[in-house]
């Protein structure tokens, strides 16, 4: 390889760990049963902190509060892979790299946008969808 190159790389590897560093310092926060159940997860994926208000509690439905937990940790973490998606996604544009599906690495297949299409995936996603 010519030092251009190797220059090129060096500089694409500062680029990645100050990107992968920016990424893991975030904070994705979601909501779900109108703000019932809340969480944040940090961009290393790591959960930071779950606040459930006590009148979500019923114990003759335990099931409702499980789906509502559900959400919005499924909401958070779709936050979270759109940190990375638009984190890292730029910095191999110019490698000219084909779509491999790895997350982060941009127009991976089924990453999408954070809140995109497609059908959710447990009852209260659905029952909130249902309700729009």
């Amino acid at each position: 390889m010519n030092r251009d190159m190797m220059s090129k790389l060096a500089q694409m590897q500062e680029q990645l760990a100050k990107a992968q560093e920016e990424i893991e310092n975030r904070v994705a926060e979601a909501t779900a049963g109108g703000g019932a159940v809340k969480v944040e997860i940090t961009g290393n994926y790591e959960i930071k902190s779950l606040k459930i208000d006590p009148d979500a509690v019923v114990p003759d439905d335990m099931g409702m509060l499980e789906d509502l937990v559900i959400a919005a940790l499924n909401e958070a973490l779709n936050t979270v892979k759109g940190f990375h998606n638009e984190g890292l996604g730029g910095l191999t544009g110019g490698l000219g790299l084909p779509d491999l599906g790895i997350p982060g690495l941009g127009g991976a297949p089924g990453g999408g946008a954070p809140g995109g299409g497609g059908v959710p995936g447990n009852r209260a996603a659905r029952r909130a969808q249902k309700g729009r």
